[in-house]
């Protein structure tokens, strides 16, 4: 399973555990490392500067010959932490950064200078092309399978879409949940994948064993999109809970997005609350269950070792 992602970050499959705000952890990435695949975890996972200094260490001393690690950045306004995020990355230093959700123009300036990689989350040819030229070393070609806040293209449309019109990698993020949807990721014309949501009911995830088991006992047929976390579309399971409160905004928030001037503030505001919300249902026991994945977990049978999940996607 060579291809050009394996190249980049000297793995041996072409496959990317997928960051998740809240579930992954540095003991996860660990179990990945060792397993000859990639792992990611979100900056925002970790409330101080120091805490992400630390696990940058960790992952150092943990890292083995065929394994490789990076850290995922929102890099908009919404992200009051970004710079000094950015800050410490560098200094420490990774194998690549994924970034997210705004101009990735000073991160790849920045992590470049330091020799790290950045690989920028996209939906569509536009964006693709714009990160390429600011000079993206890969993207995540972000589908309508993701799990979490996705794109609106099938995989195999927006593989082929930006295989056929960009220069660099294409790794698919969404719709893979064994070893013979990578094949057909990699048939479609990309250089790896990104797997998030087969990796929530893992044994060393930071969330909940109810969240885990909802995602061994729900399925495909069971995700649903939902405007009440951050106000964006996101994917969650469609437990009581959800369909209790609904999955549309409220009216208000509704006609404060048609405010040009406030648009940016009720974003974040909504964003704010709906992660709280997110980190109270995957921390804690709670009714107030709002638990965010993708249709992959239609694969998710039981809660197993990180190590064993990648064993079943590569075999």
């Amino acid at each position: 399973m060579q291809t050009k992602l394996t190249d980049l970050l000297q793995i041996k499959y072409p496959i990317i555990q997928a960051p998740m705000f809240l579930v992954s952890n540095t003991a996860m990435v660990t179990e990945a490392m060792k397993s000859g695949i990639a792992g990611c975890v979100p900056a925002l996972n970790y409330r101080t500067l120091d805490g992400l200094r630390s696990a940058i260490k960790e992952l150092k001393a943990a890292k083995v010959t065929g394994g490789s690690f990076g850290f995922n950045l929102i890099v908009n306004k919404s992200n009051t932490k970004y710079k000094g995020q950015l800050e410490v990355i560098c200094e420490e230093g990774c194998d690549f950064i994924i970034t997210s959700l705004g101009s990735p123009e000073e991160t790849i300036n920045q992590a470049h200078k330091s020799g790290i990689k950045v690989f920028c989350d996209v939906v569509d040819l536009k964006f693709a092309k714009k990160v390429e030229a600011l000079g993206a070393d890969a993207v995540i070609a972000v589908n309508n399978k993701a799990g979490g806040h996705r794109g609106d293209k099938s995989p195999e449309d927006l593989i082929r879409t930006l295989s056929l019109n960009c220069n660099i990698p294409i790794i698919s993020a969404g719709g893979v949940g064994c070893k013979a949807d990578i094949d057909k990721m990699i048939e479609y014309g990309a250089e790896g994948v990104s797997v998030g949501s087969p990796f929530i009911a893992s044994e060393e995830a930071s969330v909940t064993e109810a969240y885990k088991q909802a995602c061994v006992d729900y399925g495909a047929g069971d995700i649903v999109m939902t405007e009440r976390i951050s106000g964006t579309p996101c994917t969650v399971i469609n437990t009581p809970y959800v369909q209790k409160i609904g999955t549309k905004a409220t009216w208000v928030e509704h006609l404060l997005n048609k405010n040009r001037r406030l648009k940016k503030w009720v974003k974040m505001i909504r964003f704010a609350i709906g992660m709280h919300a997110t980190k109270h249902a995957a921390t804690k026991a709670t009714y107030k269950t709002v638990w965010v994945a993708g249709p992959s977990i239609e694969y998710t049978k039981a809660i197993l070792p990180t190590k064993d999940i990648i064993k079943k996607l590569i075999n």
